[in-house]
């Protein structure tokens, strides 16, 4: 039994490594040569969106086996995901909409640090309770709905004005710095996973 469920977790890392090749080969790719052409900071925020939609599939479709050991490899890696996506997004994405956006983007901004802050609390919750635990659960979906709500929004709103004031160039030169922190908090490697006030970090931003 014990090796039929180490073959199970193999095939299922197997099936995540796979399905997340296309995302990971554009990133290194990105990180590994000086062709910049395709590294708009929009785009590449835009690809991180979807990678977590289907992640967020992949984990309930887990729910039912009841593999705590493949639920938890699944759940990992995303909830790591999103602390580098919040902390990237932070550093040189928001700062920048706050300086060139429109009259909308400070309030852009603060929903935006605000929706960062419910992903992390649920996160955080989640690491304090049993994998795979009723309460395990709703802490998982609590993350999935900010995370949701927060995509949504940033698709609707704050996309469409970052690209409306700012160039090709600019964004391109936010996804080189993107991919670099990416590279360098790998696995949320050196991220705090704190809450920031939004309200202090509009104006220290602005």
């Amino acid at each position: 039994m014990k090796g039929v469920w180490s073959v199970d977790v193999w095939c299922l890392a197997d099936r995540f490594r796979k399905a997340i090749a296309p995302v990971t080969r554009r990133l290194v790719g990105m990180a590994d040569n000086d062709n910049r052409a395709d590294t708009d900071i929009t785009d590449l925020i835009l690809d991180e969106h979807e990678d977590f939609r289907r992640r967020f599939v992949e984990l309930w479709d887990l729910r039912p086996s009841g593999d705590t050991g493949a639920i938890a490899a699944a759940w990992q890696p995303l909830a790591d995901l999103l602390e580098v996506h919040a902390s990237a997004e932070e550093e040189i994405f928001y700062p920048v909409l706050l300086k060139k956006g429109s009259d909308e983007a400070p309030e852009e901004a603060n929903d935006a640090i605000g929706d960062h802050n419910e992903i992390r609390d649920a996160i955080r919750a989640a690491s304090g309770l049993e994998t795979r635990s009723d309460a395990w659960w709703q802490a998982v979906l609590e993350c999935r709905k900010a995370n949701d709500a927060h995509l949504a929004e940033e698709e609707r709103d704050v996309i469409p004005d970052f690209r409306e004031h700012s160039d090709e160039a600019l964004r391109s030169r936010l996804g080189a710095q993107w991919v670099a922190i990416h590279a360098q908090h790998r696995a949320a490697r050196g991220i705090s996973g704190q809450d920031i006030d939004p309200e202090e970090y509009v104006v220290e931003n602005s």
